[in-house]
């Protein structure tokens, strides 16, 4: 039997939160009720979320997740991030609501992806469709690192052990590093600052990414990068 429907239902410690937050995303709410038990349900387009509210739920400890499938995540994205400057005047990078940018994942075999985490603590996990083609790996060094890094933080929420593995890329600098990687590891490693609450590391790591001299080509290359700069830039306190 076909056209069956999978709704996810994920917890959370306030309803009222989580309908604002999807609210800023584009959804619109299709359920709400208090009693007996508080639930939400929102909608954007054919992507159906529900959630429970659980008094005095700690969304850092929370282990709701969720698969997105998609054919154009940066559409996704940029829809949801033009929800967020509206709303917010900057996209959330770290805290409880933020979101990641689409970046390809070494462990969905190179398939591209982000991930909204919720009020409630949970991952929405936003993948490019299986039947598109997966992004080829990195040959470069940083590259490499950066895919680790990427596995670690966007993939399995470990933060700290992402940074100990670009900083340990970023001490041994080699000549025949290509600098289109080490603005994406600069960059990136100054967004894992903001989420570590480290606005310090991030402002310098930016600076870092900007002293990088680039030719046109490899500006180019690296122009999705100093796009995510702009909007960690924008979020420095």
């Amino acid at each position: 039997m076909a056209n069956e429907v999978t709704v996810p239902l994920l917890p959370c410690a306030s309803i009222d939160d989580i309908e604002a937050f999807y609210g800023v995303l584009g959804f619109r709410t299709t359920y709400k009720q208090r009693k007996p038990n508080a639930c939400v349900g929102v909608q954007r387009e054919d992507l159906q979320l529900q959630f429970f509210e659980i008094p005095g739920f700690d969304p850092e400890q929370s282990y709701g997740s969720c698969l997105v499938l998609t054919a154009d995540i940066e559409g996704l994205h940029r829809a949801f991030a033009d929800g967020m400057r509206a709303a917010y005047g900057k996209v959330l990078v770290s805290g409880t609501p933020r979101m990641t940018r689409p970046r390809a994942r070494k462990n969905a075999d190179g398939v591209g992806g982000f991930s909204v985490i919720d009020p409630g603590g949970n991952w929405i996990r936003v993948f490019r469709h299986a039947a598109a083609a997966p992004a080829a790996p990195p040959a470069g060094r940083l590259g490499k690192a950066l895919a680790n890094a990427v596995v670690q933080a966007d993939s399995r929420g470990s933060a700290g052990q992402a940074v100990r593995i670009l900083d340990s890329a970023l001490a041994r600098p080699q000549d025949g590093d290509d600098p289109v990687e080490q603005v994406e590891v600069l960059v990136y490693r100054a967004e894992l600052a903001l989420v570590l609450h480290d606005p310090t590391t991030a402002a310098a790591m930016l600076a870092r990414a900007r002293s990088v001299t680039l030719s046109h080509d490899e500006a180019e290359r690296a122009a999705s990068a100093f796009d995510n700069a702009a909007e960690l830039a924008a979020a420095l306190p």
